[in-house]
Formats: structure tokens, C-alpha cells, sequence
């Protein structure tokens, strides 16, 4: 078993040569290998790896003024998924460090989110209270709708799961109306009320949950479009000063008001993708986006984009 550690670990011979060598199959030597390190014949150390970016962490908080920013390193031109379970692999501590015993976190959904909280460790001492930020967004429940992804999260953290039990969109304010005068509705905002974090998405105007599942109809779009619309949180879409675009929608989605988000102490947004830093910016403006999540080269897209604005608001005062 020694010699074949040695001779494996150390001088770099492959498991075919080692087995010549000892005198054994390779299938043995797989197993002498596996047994080595059962026994602590053979330890791996592996260099500590810093998994975050502190110099653009400190840039972002000082910057644009956020009280919470986590960069996680990522290499350029990641694809979309690598670049998502990358942020969860490496977010998911932080994250955990956000959660105060018993407390109330509003939770919307998203691919990163998911990634983020498949990470998390299971523990029984937060025991939170999770509430779901919005609406269903159609009658196909996926792994990554916020439903899904509070019921995985409260499952894991020994809390309680309250789902907001309506579509995320319906068609009429006076339906609207009359969900949000159920008494199990006026509980879910009651949570809202008193939430010490919410964990959100921030998408665009033409990327968001309800354009990618054709939620959003195309005169919809175009009446966002016309009020200047630049992005989506919890289904609300914002215009560029981070105020909800008053269009028809707006009177027609079940979901967590901007309103109650801004009186949040700890707002995250959990995002990757270079498109967002728009929608970004304006949440931040809103005041109901207070810290984020991201990896690194949407952070570096992100500071620039707000370095350019600042410039370009600066020219156009000097006229």
C-alpha cells in the first residue's frame, strides 16, 4: 500500500505501471490507492483558494453605495450555467451568514437563486421563516420557481415555508384587487412588513422570467417599452430612476410591492449576465436594492456602465 501511494502520488507513475511494479491487477491497485488515503496514509492538501474578488467588492460597496456586495471569481465567457453554479458553489456560505435565528427572509426565484441555495447547508439553528416574494408564473412549476426554491430552503434550515398562492400575473386589476383582500394574502404581506432580507432577481426588460416563458404578451412589452421600462424584480418592471412603470401590469401582478422592498433592511439581488447593469443601477436609484451577488465580469460590465453614466450625466451639466 505504501509503494503504491509512493509510487502513484509521488514519482507520477500511472495505475497500469504501478500495478507492474507491486505485482497486482490495476483494479487492486485502485483499491490499495482508495485504501491509502482511508487511512491516512496519504493526505491531499490542496492550496487555499480565494474564491472571491475583495478589491471589486470594496469598488462596488463605495461606489454605488450598497451595504452588501459578494463577487465571486469567474472566468470570461463562462457559459450561462457554469457561471450560475459557480456563484452557488462559492455565494452559498455568505449567504448562510446573512440569515439571523428566526427570522423572515422574502425569497424570489431564479436560476442563480436555485444554484445559491442548493449549496446551503442543512442546519436546524436559523430555523427563518420563508416567504414567497411572488406569484406563480404559470401552471409549469420548475425547480427554480420561488415556490420551489422556498420550500427546498426552509426544508434545509429547520424554518417554515409560506407560499403566496395565486398566479404572479392576472388579468384585471379588479381580480388583483380581490386576491389581495384574502385573508391569506393579507398574511403573506403582513411577512413583507416585517422581513429582515429579501433574496431577489433582478432581470430586463427582454430578459426576464416572464418574457422567457411568454408570459408577457407583445403589446405588453411595447407599453413597458413606452414607459421606459429597464427592468424586473418580483415581477414589478422599473424605469430607469427605479420607480414601477405605471402601465396596466402593474395594476395586475401578485407579488411583493417595491415599496415594501425599499423598507427591507437587507435587500439582495442574486445576478450574473453582462445585460443587467442597467436594471442594476436602476433598482440601486429605487432604493430597494441594497446589496448584490454577482460574479466577476458582470462586476467589472457593472462599474463601468456606472462610471460611463456618471460621466455622461457630468458632460451634459457642463452644457
Amino acid at each position: 500500500m505504501h509503494l503504491a501511494a509512493r509510487l502513484y502520488y509521488v514519482e507520477g507513475l500511472g495505475q497500469d505501471e504501478v500495478a507492474k511494479f507491486v505485482k497486482v491487477s490495476q483494479a487492486k491497485v485502485s483499491r490499495l490507492l482508495a485504501m491509502a488515503r482511508e487511512r491516512g496514509i496519504v493526505r491531499i492538501t490542496v492550496a487555499d483558494y480565494e474564491p472571491r474578488d475583495r478589491e471589486l467588492e470594496t469598488r462596488l460597496r463605495v461606489q454605488l453605495g450598497l451595504s452588501t456586495a459578494i463577487v465571486i471569481r469567474a472566468a470570461e465567457n463562462l457559459p450561462a450555467a457554469d457561471l450560475r453554479k459557480t456563484i452557488g458553489l462559492f455565494a452559498a456560505g455568505v449567504f448562510e451568514s446573512l440569515i439571523e435565528t428566526k427570522s423572515i427572509i422574502a425569497l424570489g426565484g431564479g436560476r442563480t437563486i436555485h444554484a445559491l441555495v442548493e449549496n446551503v447547508r442543512e442546519s436546524r439553528s436559523t430555523a427563518p421563516t420563508i416567504v414567497q416574494s411572488m406569484g406563480s408564473v404559470d401552471s409549469n412549476i420548475n425547480t427554480f420557481d420561488a415556490q420551489e426554491i422556498g420550500r427546498v430552503l426552509s426544508q434545509r434550515l429547520g424554518g417554515n415555508f409560506v407560499a403566496m398562492n395565486t398566479p404572479a400575473y392576472v388579468h384585471e386589476k379588479k381580480m388583483r384587487d380581490a386576491l389581495l383582500d384574502l385573508e391569506q394574502i393579507r398574511t403573506v404581506n403582513n411577512y413583507f412588513d416585517r422581513a429582515h432580507l429579501a433574496v431577489i432577481g433582478i432581470g430586463a426588460l427582454d430578459n426576464s422570467v416572464f418574457t422567457e416563458r411568454r408570459v408577457l404578451k407583445e403589446n405588453e412589452i411595447e407599453a413597458l417599452r413606452a414607459a421606459g421600462a429597464v427592468g424586473e424584480a418580483c415581477g414589478r418592471y422599473f424605469n430607469a430612476a427605479g420607480k414601477e412603470c405605471d402601465t396596466p401590469w402593474r395594476d395586475c401582478v401578485m407579488s411583493i410591492e417595491l415599496s415594501q422592498l425599499a423598507k427591507i433592511p437587507q435587500v439582495i439581488g442574486v445576478v450574473t449576465g453582462n445585460d443587467r447593469a442597467p436594471s442594476i443601477m436602476a433598482a440601486i436609484k429605487g432604493g430597494f436594492l441594497k446589496g448584490i451577488i454577482i460574479d466577476e465580469p458582470s462586476a467589472r460590465t457593472l462599474l463601468n456602465y456606472s462610471a460611463q453614466s456618471t460621466k455622461t450625466k457630468s458632460t451634459k451639466k457642463k452644457k
